[in-house]
Order: structure tokens, then C-alpha cells, then sequence
């Protein structure tokens, strides 16, 4: 059984503070300006109040399903597998995003302290391979890996920005939490914000493993509320520490590539190295902790007859979710291998780390159409199902401020006026709602009984 610390190192991990942060950062700077630590402080309450509504939701429905389970059992069997289908391409979307960006990394390290010149996909498909064979071996070793990777890249981070504070404390100011000091006023804001919100994305994670959780009921949510909280002051002090050492100047900011690296080299010289280490344990981290939650997603949703029944089931030994874990990480790769076959047409090579922007982008398009579906049900469910427990803050104003929150970020992402490939995505993510809905009502026509069978499985253990 995995305790509440577990759960939540997992959680952290599947966020990967060193990646989001590196490759998120120089984006919102550039957006944001100076005021970035006060952008990352909104964002971070804004995802609280998401973590509310999945705590109430991990409350009353503890289950390997998460948002599937939620949006299922209260708005029906349509609704659940839509859900199931946005979820499912959302994520393997998005951690296409983290398998590249692993191996674009390590390359990255390796042309820079030895000078080797490795082209990526070598590297990612080696690490991919090592981390699914450590989820298929069960999910206390995977789980507890993860936790380690995040370890080390959070106290590399906390010991850069600490020595970078302190070498400039004849220059410290409160600026970078001055509303005034944010680019453009409020619409700096609105643009950095979701930004901001793109460095938390995975805090979700606990849901999925609320079958091998310790007293899901109560663990799950507590387990949101400490990786959020966590991973709110942590990124404000990267992000103080990052301005800081740039002399607060948001044009140097939004110029550098990755300004965390660019910080750690002129902290602390050759031990910047340890920054790079810290990147590389960070998307490994990732990739293990986003696939062994998110496939167990996808597991649940065969199990209950959602998807095709295969991805339901088991090792038989070991028990972990092994065909989820494959359809997942196979359809990540295929994704890659199709986006780097449309830049070979186009005349050039897929850079991994503009496809880690992209396939993120497109990702969490998805995920966060899912995330306001279920903000919006958790009022109607309690309402629905345990009236006797409905509270008007807790199942109702919290949520509605969940809701409100998380469409500003959505907002900009389908916004007129972006530029390509970020252009065509909200396209490409209403034809996949149509999809998904099409194929749910055919689904749930052919199969009257699907809707008693969402959510079936809770995880009632204590």
C-alpha cells in the first residue's frame, strides 16, 4: 500500500518541477515580466481550488478512473466516455511530450560536458524502455523511484536559488510580487497565467492510484493539497531566485533559452552540472510517475468496458496494469515518430524540445477541457447522490471558482490570432470532441448496461 507521502512524491514527480520549470519558465517571463513569482502564486491557488473538487470527488469515489469516475457516475455513460477518450489521448499527448523531451535532454548534457554528439531518439527510446520495465515490475518500485528522482532535482533547485539569493542580497526587492510590475497590467496577466498553470499540470496524479492507496478517502486529497502547496513555494522561489539573478530584467529573461541553466552557470560555475543532472532526473521522473498514473486511467476505463477490453487487464503475477502501460507508451512513441515524419516531409528534424511545447500545448488542451467538466459536476453529483452531505461553499462557490479559474487558461489556448502549429489546435481538439462523443453514443447504444459499470470499482480499503 502506498502512504500519503507516497502518493504525494509521486504526484510532485509526475509535475516535474526541473522540467516544467526549465522549459516553462522563459515563456512566462517573456509574458509576465519580472511579476512571474506573483503569476505562479495565482496559478497556484487556482489549481487548489481544483485539488478541492478532486479531494470531494476522492472522498465519495476513491477509484483507479479519477476524472472518468467523476464526470461518469454524475452526467452518465455518454459523458463518462467521452471523458475517458479526452483523457486518455490528452495524456499520451502530453507525455509524448515528456518521452521526447528525456532523451532530447540527456543529449543535450552529453554534447555539453563530453562533447558526444548523440542524436536523441537513441536516448529516448533507452530510457523509455528502462522506466516501463520498472512500472511493469509493480507500483511500490516505480512509485518510490520517482520519489527519489524528485528528490534530487528538488534539492539541487532549492540550494541554486538559495546561493543565487544570496549572492545578490544588496539587490533584493519586492518587485517580483508587485501587481504593477507585471508586463501589460492585467492582460500580462491573463496570457502569463496560463503559463503558469502549464508548470502545475499532473498534480492530478493521486486519483489514479487511489486503488493502491492507503485510505484513499482521506489520503488522496490531502496528498493534492501538500504537492500543491509544495510545488507553489517551491516555484516561487526558483522563480524569485531566476528573476533575481537576471537583475530583473525581463528581456534577458525571455531571451535565454532555459534561465534557470543560465542562472545555475553564473551561481555556481562548474556545479551547474549538478542543474543539468537535476533536468535529467526530473523528466525521468516525470515519465515514470505520468505513466503509471495516467495509464491506470485508461486501465480502469477497458476494465469497465469503456475502451477496448485488453488495456483492462492484468499481469498475473504482479498485478500492475501491464497492457495499459504498453497501449500507452507505444501510442506516445507513434506520436512522436508521426510529428518527426511530418518535419522529415517538411524539409527539416523535429528539435524535441519545441515538440515538448507543442505536444504539451495540444495535451493539455484536453486535460483541461476534462478538468472543467468535472469542476462543473461536483456540485450535481453531491447534489445528486449525497444530498445529505452537500455543502453550498464546499460543493458549490469552491467549484465554481475551480471552474472559472481553469477557463482563462483554456481561453487563450483557443484564442484567435496564435501562431503555428498552435494555431490549428483548437481544430484538432473540437474534431476529437466530436470524435469522442460520436463514438460514445454508438458505444453506449450497443451497450445499455455501460453506465452502471462507471465507477463500479471503488477503492474501499482503509
Amino acid at each position: 500500500m502506498l502512504g500519503m507521502v507516497d502518493i504525494a512524491a509521486s504526484t510532485m514527480a509526475n509535475i516535474g518541477p526541473a522540467m516544467s520549470f526549465y522549459f516553462g519558465f522563459g515563456f512566462l517571463a517573456a509574458t509576465a515580466g519580472i511579476a512571474s513569482p506573483l503569476t505562479i502564486a495565482l496559478a497556484g491557488v487556482a489549481v487548489a481550488l481544483l485539488g478541492h473538487m478532486l479531494a470531494e470527488f476522492s472522498r465519495a469515489l476513491p477509484s483507479a478512473g479519477g476524472f472518468i469516475t467523476f464526470v461518469g457516475r454524475t452526467f452518465g455513460a455518454t459523458a463518462g466516455v467521452t471523458t475517458a477518450l479526452l483523457t486518455g489521448l490528452g495524456y499520451i499527448i502530453a507525455m509524448a511530450s515528456v518521452i521526447a523531451i528525456t532523451g532530447g535532454f540527456l543529449s543535450m548534457t552529453l554534447e555539453r560536458y563530453l562533447g558526444v554528439a548523440v542524436p536523441w531518439i537513441w536516448p529516448t527510446l533507452v530510457l523509455t524502455a528502462a522506466a516501463v520495465a520498472m512500472m511493469v515490475r509493480g507500483v511500490a518500485v516505480s512509485t518510490k523511484a520517482a520519489g527519489l528522482f524528485f528528490g534530487v532535482e528538488i534539492l539541487v533547485m532549492v540550494v541554486i536559488s538559495v546561493v543565487a539569493i544570496a549572492r545578490h542580497g544588496a539587490e533584493l526587492s519586492t518587485a517580483p510580487f508587485r501587481p504593477s510590475h507585471i508586463t501589460n497590467g492585467f492582460s500580462g496577466l491573463a496570457e502569463g497565467f496560463p503559463l503558469a498553470v502549464f508548470l502545475f499540470i499532473g498534480w492530478e496524479n493521486s486519483a489514479a492510484l487511489a486503488e493502491e492507496a492507503d485510505n484513499p478517502r482521506r489520503n488522496v486529497g490531502r496528498a493534492v493539497f501538500l504537492s500543491v502547496a509544495t510545488m507553489s513555494v517551491s516555484y516561487m522561489l526558483f522563480s524569485y531566485a531566476t528573476v533575481t539573478g537576471f537583475g530583473y530584467d525581463a528581456s534577458r529573461l525571455g531571451a535565454s533559452d532555459i534561465p534557470f541553466l543560465t542562472l545555475a552557470r553564473g551561481t555556481v560555475g562548474a556545479l551547474a552540472f549538478f542543474a543539468y543532472f537535476a533536468g535529467l532526473t526530473s523528466t525521468v521522473g516525470s515519465l515514470i510517475a505520468g505513466v503509471n498514473s495516467q495509464a491506470r486511467l485508461i486501465f480502469n476505463a477497458g476494465r469497465e468496458g469503456l475502451l477496448p477490453s485488453f488495456i483492462g487487464h492484468v499481469h498475473p503475477v504482479r498485478r500492475t496494469p501491464v497492457y495499459a502501460i504498453y497501449t500507452f507508451v507505444a501510442v506516445s512513441l507513434l506520436l512522436i515518430g508521426g510529428w518527426g515524419l511530418a518535419h522529415v516531409i517538411g524539409g527539416g528534424a523535429m528539435d524535441p524540445v519545441a515538440f515538448f511545447a507543442e505536444a504539451s500545448t495540444m495535451g493539455t488542451l484536453l486535460i483541461l477541457l476534462v478538468y472543467l467538466t468535472s469542476s462543473v459536476a461536483l456540485p450535481f453529483y453531491y447534489r445528486r447522490h449525497r444530498p445529505q452531505e452537500f455543502r453550498m461553499v464546499r460543493h458549490l462557490m469552491l467549484p465554481a471558482l475551480g471552474s472559472a479559474a481553469i477557463a482563462v487558461p483554456l481561453y487563450y489556448l483557443v484564442k484567435p490570432g496564435q501562431p503555428a502549429p498552435f494555431d490549428w489546435f483548437p481544430y484538432a481538439a473540437l474534431i476529437l470532441l466530436l470524435l469522442s462523443v460520436a463514438y460514445a453514443v454508438i458505444l453506449t447504444r450497443r451497450d445499455p448496461t455501460l453506465g452502471d459499470r462507471i465507477g463500479s470499482i471503488v477503492a474501499d480499503h482503509r
